[in-house]
């Protein structure tokens, strides 16, 4: 298999109830592949992966041998959990061989995450708010759960915060340190990480107590490792933080809107990304169906608006720079599309390839 020519879309299969109190009618199959064609930036379908239950989000070995999908429920046999799937990818066409899978213990896991050893897994289960971590065996399935942490508190927004909501699980360059952004506490919390027992413990000194109402919901680190950035999904906030000694880990240095200050009705933000080169970040908008585009200041670290571009769809849930940085591609949840967008290295901006795919209530897009 020729590197990077492989594209996953995780979708939603069956109705779900976000935290918003909205339902939306999933309509997808499974899990989704494409051949991707990095010269033309096009998306050809080559299968669907039928009878995978809300795979809302996705993560994949870096020798595409293995994908790792959360199955996003409020119950699994017979208890409040969603769970875990593990699937050998077997040809070019990206079918998949189930493994095995196991509960999460905590409903509506919505990321999955790999470790620097590809030897755990660590899942974010965002409605009970809690954390739990798997081993990886040899042959990609999942071993037996080495930890479990749960959330405690709340936040000042009675319908979104009124418990911990575990959002995604990063972990900083070192591999040392995982970072769980809880949209329901305004925290993100750290936690140092045990590569040989898959366990972590929690680094108060080190977590990051965000603006009330914000709803931190993923983090990522520059690829220079001297700042990372955390996006808000209530407040439509990116912030900027500086990585500085491990007394002082991480340090806010600036808080930057996602939306144009023109804009005035309701949006949420999703998801962002760094392009490989360092130079611009982008984030969604989910409400204003933007792709808000940032320069990034090598010196300082801090964010500077570059533009505001259409998602060429509705909710735009996640997005994905392909590996070699040349173009963006957008799942649009709500509007059923994937959408290609070609980057601009000099200015950052996006400009649509008038390619689309679609698909239905995509989610979550990887490259193998």
């Amino acid at each position: 298999m020729a590197e990077h020519d492989l594209v996953f879309a995780g979708t939603y299969t069956k109705p779900i109830k976000f935290g918003t109190g909205k339902i939306l009618e999933g309509r997808g199959k499974g899990i989704y592949a494409f051949r991707w064609d990095s010269g033309l930036g096009i998306l050809s379908l080559t299968c669907i992966n039928e009878g995978i239950v809300n795979p809302s989000y996705l993560a994949i070995d870096r020798k595409s041998r293995f994908l790792y999908a959360v199955n996003e429920l409020k119950e699994f046999e017979g208890m409040a959990s969603g769970s875990l799937s593990a699937f050998e990818i077997i040809d070019e066409e990206g079918h998949l061989r189930f493994l095995n899978k196991y509960p999460t213990k905590g409903t509506d896991p919505c990321y999955v995450a790999l470790d620097g050893r590809e030897e755990h897994a660590i899942v974010a289960n965002f409605m009970s708010g809690n954390v739990a971590i798997f081993s990886v065996q040899r042959d990609g399935g999942l071993g037996r759960m080495t930890d479990f942490v749960q959330h405690e508190g709340s936040s000042i927004n009675s319908q979104r915060q009124s418990g911990p909501h575990a959002h995604s699980a990063v972990f900083d360059p070192s591999g040392k340190f995982l970072l769980i952004p809880d949209l329901g506490i305004d925290k993100m919390v750290v936690y140092k990480f045990d590569v040989v027992k898959g366990s972590i413990v929690l680094c108060k000194d080190k977590t990051i107590q965000v603006t009330a109402g914000s709803g931190p919901r993923y983090v990522e680190f520059h690829p220079s490792g001297a700042y990372a950035y955390l996006i808000n999904e209530l407040s439509s906030t990116v912030v900027v933080l500086k990585v500085q000694s491990e007394g002082q880990w991480l340090t806010p240095i600036q808080t930057i809107s996602t939306l144009p200050p023109e804009f005035k009705g309701g949006s949420t933000c999703a998801h962002l990304q760094i392009d490989p080169r360092g130079r611009y970040l982008y984030a969604s908008n989910r409400g204003h169906d933007s792709i808000s585009i940032f320069a990034i200041d090598s010196s300082t670290g801090r964010l500077e608006h570059a533009g505001w571009v259409p998602s060429g769809g509705q909710t735009p849930r996640h997005f994905c720079i392909d590996p070699k940085g040349e173009y963006l591609l957008t799942a649009n949840q709500d509007s059923n599309n994937i959408v290609v967008f070609r980057i601009d290295h000099q200015s950052g901006k996006l400009e649509p390839t008038g390619h689309e795919v679609s698909i239905p209530t995509p989610v979550c897009i990887k490259f193998a």
